[in-house]
């Protein structure tokens, strides 16, 4: 079938598949068709678990199955200015970011590929007591089985990589509905998947409703793992309605950092006023609350403010853009509704608040009120709150006053003030002298409290797609 790369049916049982109806992708910056994708629905969801179950048939060796991934990191390689066109195209992501984003995603498939190659399980020491005298025992690490895995609009790319990869690494064929907004690069990695050799059924991808599509994939025992990167309500939900599947949630956070009086200042001010803002804040660990110790608030505030205003707000196409738009209207609106309830409850804009044509400049507000949106809820835009403290104390109880518990960080010299930090803060990941917005692939990455259940990254990853067999031998 003669394909573009904007004009995708979905891949179903290693073939390409039309359904006779067709979603529209549109870029967020201007509204230009950017591509049609084929919409499926319940139908196509069942066809391709079928497909995924006959795949698990007949298991791919772990040095297949690492060969692909490493073809995969490749092709990436080679087709990289097209996918970062692809990413800033659907998602409106900022052209320098979205090449970043492909650098990711092919250290992603690279470190799922080490994985595949050595996964494996561990001796146990029988004769440790007096009943495994003349036993030997070991465990194996088993495929869990079809995994159905739903991945969010803001990393189209590289959140489906941390999807696929550790799951064909462990063995797992895989079921992904990327989301509506952005599928297109979920669609080019099935492409790049399908030419490295991967047989039909291991990788199926489509889009549609996604209650219908979740609907399947929480009801059908066969799938027995879902891995989910989205929005608390939707995820947590997912979770009540299977309660005997695993479910991996990767979700929301407000993300906060503390800076303390006797950090480098500039770094700090440099490394947040950048991290704030990419993407216009559309990351789960973008920095959102941040808390600076009285004494150099003033400081931090003449060093900051200037970088943000500095930033270049425009088409995310030009290579210059910092800051593009949101992925859709009416998520800028709520933002902006954000601000305004902050602003009504006494906080001060001290930048931003405004329109650039249609795009909102960043943004930062000073002093909210503890009950405002934008001081304890996930904010997923261009805009930060700033905040002075007095004492450590104060900081880490104002950092841990949110249902999230994602990345957090502070910025110290202090040895003692950053072993307390990574001690009090109740957060999946701490960062000391970076912004928590970083995350590199290979380190475990997830949250506890409201932000989810687990930990990606494919070492981590591909033990949650396997089970643990034990096998206990009579010599």
């Amino acid at each position: 079938m003669a394909m573009t790369a904007t004009e995708r049916p979905l891949l179903l049982d290693g073939e390409w598949v039309e359904t006779g109806e067709w979603i529209e992708v549109r870029s967020p910056y201007d509204g230009a068709l950017v591509g049609r994708v084929a919409k499926g629905g319940a139908p196509e969801v069942r066809r391709a678990i079928d497909a995924a179950e006959r795949a698990m048939l007949e298991p791919l060796p772990a040095h297949k199955r690492a060969e692909i991934l490493v073809k995969v990191a490749a092709a990436l390689g080679r087709r990289a200015d097209e996918a970062a066109h692809l990413i800033s195209g659907e998602a409106g992501k900022p052209l320098k970011a979205a090449r970043v984003e492909v650098a990711r995603a092919m250290s992603t498939y690279t470190m799922a590929a080490v994985q595949a190659r050595t996964l494996a399980g561990q001796m146990v020491p029988m004769d440790a007591s007096q009943a495994g005298e003349g036993k030997l025992a070991f465990t194996m690490r088993v495929p869990i089985g079809v995994v159905g895995a739903i991945s969010p609009f803001n990393f189209p790319l590289n959140l489906v990589a941390h999807k696929i990869a550790p799951a064909l690494a462990a063995g797992c064929a895989v079921v992904l509905k990327p989301a509506t907004q952005t599928p297109l690069s979920a669609f080019l990695l099935g492409e790049l998947e399908t030419e490295a050799g991967l047989p039909p059924g291991w990788l199926n991808v489509l889009v549609g409703p996604s209650a219908e599509i979740g609907d399947v994939l929480v009801e059908d025992e066969r799938v027995k793992l879902i891995t989910f990167t989205g929005s608390g309500a939707v995820g947590w939900k997912l979770r009540e309605r299977a309660p005997r599947k695993r479910v991996n949630l990767e979700l929301g956070n407000a993300t906060p950092v503390i800076v303390e009086a006797d950090a480098d200042i500039d770094v700090a001010a440099t490394k947040l006023a950048a991290n704030a803002f990419s993407f216009a804040g559309q990351s789960c660990i973008s920095v959102q609350r941040i808390y600076v110790q009285r004494s150099v608030y003033d400081d931090f505030k003449t060093r900051f403010l200037p970088r943000i205003e500095a930033l270049k707000v425009g088409d995310p196409s030009d290579e210059e853009t910092d800051v593009g738009p949101l992925i859709s209207t009416a998520e800028r609106d709520r933002v902006i509704a954000w601000i305004q309830q902050a602003r009504d409850g006494g906080a001060t804009i001290l930048t931003g608040g405004t329109l650039d044509g249609e795009l909102l400049r960043p943004t930062v507000v000073e002093r909210p009120a503890s009950d405002a949106h934008l001081a304890c809820d996930e904010a997923f835009g261009p805009v930060c709150t700033l905040q002075p403290y007095d004492t450590l104390d104060e900081a880490l109880a104002l950092a841990n006053g949110t249902r999230y518990g994602l990345q957090a960080g502070i910025f110290t010299s202090s040895l003692a003030s950053a072993t307390k930090a990574a001690g009090c803060l109740e957060f999946g990941g701490i960062t000391v002298n970076e912004a928590p917005t970083f995350r590199a692939d290979q380190m475990p990455y997830g949250g506890v409290k409201a932000s989810g259940n687990t930990r990606e990254g494919p070492a981590w990853a591909v033990r949650e797609m396997t089970e643990e067999r034990l096998v206990v031998v009579q010599l």
